[in-house]
């Protein structure tokens, strides 16, 4: 028998997803947070349904680029030197996930994730009546150099053979695309099937006055400690409260790993620590996302104004923040969007939640399976919430999943 009364630990866009989808599915559900909804990564990634983005970011391409860019402090990918040797065992993963056999299993995997999350995410926006905030607009990626653009043709290859849409564009093509593009880019890859959302925090929000208006509860209260019975799942907080529940789902993003160790579980998760600056509205004549692919950073018009973030700083969770890399990022998009205003800007950096072959933990936890794991998305937790929410709804009903789930198996490392 189903136990119909749940817990989602996590109040971001993959847990406040998962806890609508299970309540349409007729549990009573509580949702849990630190802080309350969209206090982490949900409130300032860059606002983007990838589905095309199927590349797992651990990749041959990657180990090419990674010694030039470790160099720079203020580049596309990096590791303080003070949290180098923490993340040496995480490092050594991601090195093996590069093969290529693992990479053709794990480009599969995300495949089938996004096809389903695309599939899902207009009903569920439906649903949740936010709609409004969807926004078809595409990505547009450029290069500077042919060098550049035919070293992105293997992985443009890869997407083709997946059935992902796109297409090669210069001159008045790419500048009918984007206006405002500095002369160094001379080439670019347009992929209409890249959609945005209006603002990434505004929905998340939306989706917990959803959630509660359908009854549902959001609680604050920090899990330090999860202890299975045969009955149900003890959840004890850092203020000494305990909760009793049927089935607990773990959607804590970057500090999932922490509550999953209390029940034995070691899991892999390292924190891909984003950056961003958002400058107000009208900073620049935005059609599309573009994509600076060689500077790891992209920009996007948001409905509260226009997002300059990316990169990757494997920093973990206590370091404090290094906002020169998001002024970094800033300066060079002032170069590549002449036009560009960038001053009155918003500084910020989140945890991205990362395991080493690039794809989420869903499924059950080892020591029971009352808990449930939804965490580890890296940049794609907006873009595969919807599909993620289905499959969790489908575990705590006691119904396999439509897709196959074995290889983001929590147990696979």
């Amino acid at each position: 028998m189903v136990e119909r009364d749940v817990i989602v630990i996590g109040a971001g866009v993959v847990g406040l997803s998962a806890a609508i989808a299970a309540q349409a599915r007729g549990f009573s559900v509580t949702v849990l947070d630190r802080v309350g909804p969209a206090a982490g990564a949900s409130a300032g990634n860059a606002g983007a349904f990838a589905f095309t983005d199927i590349l797992p970011l651990a990749s041959p391409g990657i180990l090419k680029k990674a010694p030039k860019w470790l160099l720079d402090p203020l580049g596309p990918l990096t590791v303080p030197p003070a949290y180098a040797l923490q993340i040496a065992p995480w490092m050594f993963r991601f090195w093996r996930a590069c093969a290529p056999d693992r990479v053709a299993q794990s480009t599969a995997m995300q495949t089938a994730l996004m096809d389903l999350s695309k599939a899902e995410l207009e009903p569920f926006l439906n649903a949740t009546g936010t709609a409004d905030m969807l926004r078809k607009e595409g990505n547009l990626q450029v290069y500077e150099s042919d060098a550049e653009f035919r070293g992105s043709l293997p992985g443009w290859k890869a997407r083709e053979d997946h059935g992902v849409e796109f297409r090669h564009v210069k001159g008045d093509e790419m500048a009918a695309i984007q206006p405002g593009l500095a002369s160094r880019f001379i080439l670019g890859t347009f992929t209409p099937g890249w959609y945005s959302i209006a603002d990434p925090k505004l929905y998340t929000l939306a989706l917990a006055d959803h959630f509660r208006a359908k009854g549902g509860l959001i609680e604050t209260g920090e899990v330090v400690d999860l202890k299975p019975a045969d009955s149900s799942v003890e959840i004890r907080t850092a203020d000494g409260m305990t909760r009793k529940v049927g089935q607990v789902v773990l959607a804590a993003g970057a500090f999932s790993h922490r509550i999953a160790k209390t029940i034995g579980e070691n899991i892999p998760l390292e924190t891909e620590r984003g950056y961003n600056t958002t400058l107000p509205t009208g900073a620049f004549d935005l059609r599309t996302q573009v994509t600076f692919g060689g500077h790891g950073f992209v920009v996007t018009r948001l409905s509260t104004g226009v997002r300059v973030g990316g990169a990757v700083e494997l920093g973990g969770l206590q370091l404090p923040p290094n906002f020169k890399r998001s002024q970094a990022m800033l300066k060079k998009a002032a170069m590549f969007l002449p036009g560009l205003k960038a001053e009155g800007g918003v500084e910020w950096m989140g945890f991205r939640p990362s395991l080493p072959d690039s794809l989420p933990a869903i499924g059950r936890a080892r020591a029971t399976s009352r808990v449930i794991y939804a965490f580890g998305h890296g940049h794609l937790g907006l873009t595969q919430s919807a599909g993620t929410a289905r499959i969790v709804a489908d575990l705590l009903s006691g119904q396999a999943p439509s897709i196959d789930i074995s290889r983001v198996s929590p147990q696979r490392f």
